[in-house]
């Protein structure tokens, strides 16, 4: 056992302890490890204030309300480290306010009353070092084995302290692939409600996380049975029971099931590109109509999905870089993959998605066939447009590749600067881009006599 503690962590561990304070491995590190894994992150447990815990670790910081202390961790070329370790206090609380945070924090002055307090048994186990004995007082290590999420004690209480257990439930049994166990689960599918009453920030970092693990389709599945989704992604759920079958299209589901198993086949493991590929159609019940023949059809679904998912996406609190990266997946998807596509064609569809995001649209694209029935991740014309791209992307030709530019037409022409050198620049580059041979400096400036 003592293989999977970072050497950098123990000794945190035994300056505390040779301090005189009690200290134990707790959460995610002491789960992990009983699963025969490495941990990634560090939480100890103490009967040490805040106050006493600066005092030992100088270089510590403290800047919250929950008694967490984070101790940096030595930077080392050996050795990854998740940057600290974070010591809390044995806590103790009383009620709380609006489903979110407790209305004060006491500290408590045993490692049993700390471990009262948290959300599921497999998180509530504490390892005592080196003696390696656990204390374990809900069972978590029997509930590891059987596979269970399980909430300490009444699974009711536990969500009306803090609704975003209920999402935690949800990605504890994504992320390593276990069942809720049943009365907690019937309490996160009552409760559910609750989740309204949490930030947009908390709510996306859990949902990234089920979208980031080896099980995203499931996860989201679970969201769907426990009423959760329909509460933190409405626009998707709207897609049940929206058809989209009609001769010719290989669809053969409603739209929600559709999106939801593009996301299972998208070859992506970005949970960013895997939330638009998720999201790629929610545009279609919002355009929803039908034809002369009464088929159903869909125009301009992708322009609705964009701006909806901008809406999600501010919902979410999502960054900049995410959202324009999400918006432009989905605002795209629907590209042309035709053999007889011209050069220029998809030097544009190039400029449109922006080269970071072509591989991510064609993870979205395959996940797209894959989901809408289609046996094959990749068609022959598929393959082929990749190819064509490829041989486009070094580098895409822009504007700022043109063999002139606005100083040659303030020096040649005496145009004065503004709104019509861009015109102009703007002409030649259209013209050129359709045929590359052009981009001389002599036919351009003989052009731009032209065009003046």
């Amino acid at each position: 056992m003592k293989d999977k503690i970072d050497s950098d962590v123990l000794k945190i561990y035994k300056r505390l302890e040779s301090a005189g304070f009690e200290v134990y491995f707790v959460g995610g590190s002491v789960r992990n490890i009983l699963l025969n894994q490495k941990p990634k992150d560090w939480d100890l447990t103490t009967n040490a204030t805040p106050e006493q815990l600066q005092a030992v670790f100088p270089d510590s910081f403290y800047d919250n309300a929950f008694g967490t202390v984070g101790v940096p961790l030595p930077e080392t070329q050996e050795t990854e480290h998740p940057g600290v370790v974070e010591i809390t206090t044995y806590r103790t609380e009383s009620s709380y306010v609006d489903h979110r945070k407790p209305e004060k924090v006491a500290w408590g002055k045993t490692i049993e009353e700390d471990l009262s307090r948290r959300d599921f048994t497999i998180n509530a186990i504490a390892l005592k070092f080196p003696e390696c004995t656990f204390i374990d007082p809900y069972d978590g290590r029997a509930d590891l084995e059987k596979k269970l999420i399980k909430a300490v004690g009444n699974p009711n209480e536990r969500f009306k302290e803090d609704a975003l257990r209920l999402m935690r439930a949800v990605r504890f049994a994504t992320q390593l692939s276990f069942s809720i166990e049943e009365q907690t689960l019937r309490s996160v599918m009552n409760d559910a409600k609750l989740i309204t009453h949490i930030s947009g920030e908390r709510v996306r970092d859990e949902l990234l996380k089920i979208l980031a693990s080896d099980h995203a389709y499931e996860g989201v599945m679970l969201l769907d049975i426990t009423g959760l989704l329909e509460l933190i992604l409405p626009e998707l759920t709207n897609g049940k029971g929206v058809s989209q079958e009609r001769p010719g299209r290989h669809h053969t589901t409603d739209v929600f099931t559709h999106n939801v198993l593009s996301l299972k086949h998208t070859t992506s493991k970005d949970p960013i590109v895997r939330l638009a590929t998720l999201l790629h159609d929610v545009g279609k019940p919002a355009v929803r109509s039908e034809d002369n023949n009464g088929l159903v059809i869909f125009y301009n679904h992708e322009v609705a999905g964009a701006k909806i998912a901008k809406i999600i996406c501010e919902r979410l609190r999502l960054s900049r870089k995410q959202k324009e990266k999400i918006i432009t997946l989905i605002r795209w998807h629907m590209f042309t993959v035709d053999e007889h596509i011209t050069d220029s064609a998809i030097r544009r569809f190039i400029r449109r998605v922006g080269v970071e995001n072509v591989g991510d649209m064609m993870d979205l694209r395959i996940g797209d066939r894959l989901g809408g029935g289609t046996q094959v991740a990749e068609s022959w014309r598929l393959k082929k447009f990749k190819e064509r791209i490829t041989s486009e992307l070094n580098p895409p030709f822009s504007i700022n590749d043109l063999a002139v530019d606005g100083n040659d037409l303030i020096k040649e022409f005496n145009i004065s600067p503004g709104p019509e050198i861009g015109r102009i620049l703007k002409t030649l580059f259209e013209e050129v881009d359709e045929n590359l041979e052009l981009n001389t400096r002599e036919y351009l400036l003989k052009r731009i006599k032209e065009i003046q």
